[in-house]
């Protein structure tokens, strides 16, 4: 029988208590410290280096990390790693509700097509470069883990929640001791590559009189709170309780979905399960679409879906995504790779910079500069990390680079599958699944600037 002063009662309650804790703290050290308030580093990743920063002096005294005190539950680092897992579909979910109503004409298709092509060629890349630097460091480092460095796309191009998955499955099935949490570190390097390499870009593009940045501080009003034919605000249930209850019903039948898929490729389990925003999104569709034609015969007669609340649902799943995956890097665990994480993360940023300049420069030549920051923030943080970067050069969202950011996802899907599947064979065959990336990010580049060679070739 559970006493309610026990801590398996309050547990996992105080840690997301001291995760959101750490988020208030980070967000008043950010406006009170002059240089990270005029930084673009986001407060979920102050938030979980303060956690880790107050960790390392809890450990210091004690023997044993803040969060894997008895009060915390005893596990905290296990249930970190779990929080990070979930919000990442979550977040996924919530984004996949939101409704656009905009109409796409033929150049802004071919707009969202490439930047879902530049996408995936970026995450090739990363993974090309990450990639090559394990592999000579294997030659170097005795034991370590060859394939290490396609944790890179997915640190850098996805976020925290893949970067811990597919460290994760290297990890377990694997034997890389300290996979997720080398996973975790790629993705927090990330972060600052993309709040510190943009506050470098913007100031030097202002001191060069490119750039206007008097609108950052100004109140944004870029969403209706409610569309038309919305249900109410407040009837006989709230309509943010709505909201939620869709985001988790769609999460109910990703599981279903993966718990099938497991039975059936019982070999393939753990990738399976690691697909799990991928397949949250699938089945968030899925009810979209059944809603949608649920109000055609009138049998649903109001939208349940609200876009500003679930955009709000959205955000704070990734905040909680990106502060509790930095607060669960076990540092003990990294001490003898931190030499590669940081050439890897300089590396990363580099490359990352230059290839998204050029092709927002070749492609998007009328809104160039906001499709960079835009795709840059994007493919070393988060799409909120690109919004954010957007933000400072296109406050009102005017340009289509915001846009293409969320339409890009479907045949960044598609063409970014396979990758997802290499991550898999990499580490049996590092050297084969190099190759492989160095063929398909040509294909991709091929198709990318299609209209270049093909011009070239009629001349």
């Amino acid at each position: 029988m559970e006493n309610f002063w026990d801590s398996n009662v309050w547990g996992t309650l105080l840690l997301v208590a001291l995760l959101l804790s750490s988020l208030l703290a980070g967000n008043v050290v950010r406006k009170t410290v002059p240089f990270l308030r005029n930084s673009l580093i986001p407060t979920s990743v102050l938030g979980g280096i303060i956690l880790i920063l107050v960790d390392l002096v809890y450990k210091a005294f004690t023997g044993v990390r803040i969060v894997d005190a008895p009060v915390f539950g005893g596990n905290g680092t296990a249930t970190l790693e779990m929080m990070t897992y979930h919000a990442l579909a979550l977040g996924f979910i919530a984004s996949t509700f939101r409704n656009s109503n905009k109409k796409m004409t033929g150049k802004r298709v071919t707009e969202v097509f490439n930047t879902g092509v530049t996408t995936v060629s970026t995450y090739l890349l990363q993974g090309i470069i990450g990639l090559a630097i394990t592999m000579i460091a294997a030659l170097v480092i005795s034991g370590f883990f060859k394939a290490a460095g396609i944790l890179l796309p997915f640190g850098y191009g996805q976020g925290t929640g893949q970067a811990m998955n597919y460290g994760n499955i290297y990890e377990a099935e694997y034997g890389f001791a300290g996979g997720k949490s080398f996973g975790l570190a790629i993705a927090a390097l990330g972060f600052l590559s993309a709040s510190i390499g943009g506050v470098i870009h913007l100031n030097i593009r202002r001191r060069r009189g490119k750039l206007d940045l008097s609108h950052r501080n100004d109140r944004l009003n870029v969403e209706a709170v409610e569309e038309d034919n919305e249900i109410p605000m407040q009837e006989s249930i709230d309509k943010m309780t709505i909201q939620i209850a869709l985001i988790f019903l769609a999460y109910l039948l990703t599981y279903f979905i993966m718990y099938g898929l497991g039975k059936l490729l019982p070999g393939m389990k753990s990738t399976i399960f690691g697909f799990n925003f991928l397949l949250g999104v699938l089945s968030a569709s899925l009810i979209k679409i059944s809603i949608r034609g649920l109000r055609k015969i009138k049998w649903i007669k109001k939208e349940y879906a609200n876009t500003f609340l679930m955009t709000r649902a959205s955000n704070f799943f990734f905040d909680i995504m990106v502060v509790a995956g930095i607060a669960a890097i076990r540092l003990e665990v990294l001490g003898r790779y931190w030499v590669i994480l940081l050439i890897m993360g300089v590396v990363g940023l580099a490359v990352t910079f230059i290839y998204n300049r050029i092709v927002a420069d070749k492609l998007f030549p009328d809104y160039a500069e906001e499709q960079f920051l835009a795709m840059y923030g994007m493919l070393t943080g988060t799409a909120s990390t690109g919004i954010i970067l957007l933000r400072e050069v296109d406050g009102d969202f005017v340009t289509p680079a915001a846009d293409n950011l969320v339409y890009q996802n479907f045949p960044a899907i598609i063409f970014g599958f396979p990758m997802m599947l290499l991550a898999t064979f990499a580490p049996k065959q590092p050297l084969v699944t190099l190759l492989i990336l160095i063929g398909f990010f040509l294909v991709m580049n091929l198709i990318l600037f299609r209209s270049f060679i093909f011009k070239k070739r009629e001349k």
